[in-house]
């Protein structure tokens, strides 16, 4: 297929995703399916948290609808301007993540829309949902099935790889495909930097950053750097609306068992019935735990920040990125600041 025909053809799986994301009923046939192959679909949405307990019908129709947002045409040929696209398609493997729904789904855009083949090795935790949209897509177009496949045994030879994982998989990774042209991902985290002089839309929206996707992601906020003196009640107002997040078994089972463990060690915390927060410089915090410590000067928020540059995904804050917008990336908002797009076209 030609570049323009696979742009159209994501932009329709965005009308898709969007109806799905919202939640709704089949509307017509404009979506491309019948009315008994959308609800195909709606099914797969909805029964997700029986495979994956994380993945709450709430936050698959959230991940849907953002890619919505994203796979519409002139977002898709905006962000495309000043990428080639490979006449000589290479097959570029994809060792994907699942700790959120659909998290993949950027690598696996960016491949076929820089006119290479993915080969793809889904998650365990996230097999169902790309497959089905995929499945979709091929049946506009069998023609689309040349452009990737799916497989959960071995990838068989390949020109390149984009793998993530964790930081003990990365090693593995670097060992037996680090002779390969390769994008290795490992453990990141999100940081906030607060400056006392939020609003409490803002206080909210950091909220969102936190606990979207159970605070699951590289995306989501997991430490604050904080002004001397800050009052953190004002922290705790903002994030409230979250409190029912505790209900969730998993989530709370996690938040359960960090409290025990930290109590019975007597470290000092602050608690507020459905997160933990520890003051710490440490950067990598438990789920279901904030870490936090305080700052005097612009000079050491830099300095903490560039010390760690390497684990750090995200910044948000006055200055940063604004607050609440940790989970909605952009297309250029490549993971690890690595563009994808110009890697794939290097290969």
């Amino acid at each position: 297929m030609k570049k323009e025909e696979l742009v159209d053809f994501f932009a329709q799986l965005g009308k898709v995703c969007a109806q799905l994301g919202k939640g709704e009923e089949w509307s017509d046939f404009s979506l491309g399916v019948t009315k008994e192959e959308y609800e195909k679909l709606q099914y797969v949405v909805n029964r997700q948290f029986v495979y994956n307990g994380w993945f709450s019908k709430e936050n698959v129709q959230k991940s849907l609808f953002d890619w919505s947002v994203l796979l519409r045409d002139e977002k898709i040929t905006d962000w495309l301007k000043g990428y080639s696209f490979n006449s000589s398609p290479k097959k570029v493997s994809i060792i994907m993540a699942g700790n959120i729904p659909m998290v993949g789904f950027h690598d696996f855009a960016s491949v076929i829309l820089s006119g290479n083949i993915a080969v793809c090795k889904l998650s365990s935790e996230d097999n169902t949902i790309i497959p089905a949209l995929l499945d979709m897509m091929v049946s506009w177009n069998p023609d689309f099935a040349n452009h990737f496949l799916l497989t959960a045994g071995k990838m068989g030879k390949v020109d390149a790889i984009i793998a993530t994982g964790s930081n003990n998989s990365v090693q593995h990774f670097d060992q037996y495909f680090g002779h390969l042209p390769h994008i290795f991902r490992k453990n990141r985290v999100s940081i906030a930097v607060l400056d006392g002089n939020e609003t409490d839309v803002e206080m909210e929206a950091l909220g969102d950053d936190i606990f979207t996707y159970f605070g699951l992601g590289c995306r989501n906020v997991s430490h604050l750097l904080l002004p001397e003196g800050y009052k953190i009640d004002k922290f705790f107002e903002g994030i409230f609306k979250h409190k029912d997040i505790v209900y969730n078994k998993k989530y709370g089972n996690n938040y359960d068992y960090n409290k025990a463990i930290f109590l019975m060690n007597k470290h000092a915390l602050l608690d507020n019935n459905f997160v933990l927060l520890k003051e710490t410089e440490d950067l990598h915090s438990p789920l279901a735990m904030v870490y936090h410590h305080t700052y005097k000067n612009q000079d050491e928020i830099d300095k903490y920040l560039n010390a760690h540059q390497k684990d750090i995904q995200v910044v948000i804050g006055h200055n940063y990125l604004p607050f609440g917008q940790a989970q909605t990336p952009s297309w250029t908002d490549y993971a690890d600041n690595v563009d994808t797009m110009k890697w794939l076209g290097n290969i």
